[in-house]
């Protein structure tokens, strides 16, 4: 499964841009892709930590943790990260298996 976490906080234009951004990409995915990614959303109002790291940067989309993007998000650098990320777990997932 590959997590792909947006933070932001209520009333953020950016945030809601990046949100319908990252609802497009992933809705246009292959099905089995699409199935294989968790939307996480986070606010930093509700997490003082989160708030401290990110407060000047939202909306900050993290993919399985790791920074992909800040400010705004590129559509066709994030479907790349996603279809990426998700052929990793694939062949991550056949090699234990094996």
């Amino acid at each position: 499964m590959t997590t792909l976490t947006l933070i932001g906080k209520p009333d953020c234009h950016l945030c809601d841009v990046a949100s319908e951004v990252i609802d497009a990409v992933v809705a246009e995915l292959p099905d089995a892709a699409a199935e294989q990614i968790e939307i996480v959303e986070a606010s930093i109002k509700d997490d003082p930590a989160l708030y401290e790291l990110w407060w000047e940067k939202i909306p900050v989309v993290l993919i399985d943790g790791e920074l992909h993007a800040h400010w705004r998000v590129s559509p066709d650098r994030l479907r790349a990260a996603l279809e990426e990320s998700v052929r990793s777990v694939a062949l991550s997932d056949q090699k234990e298996l094996s």
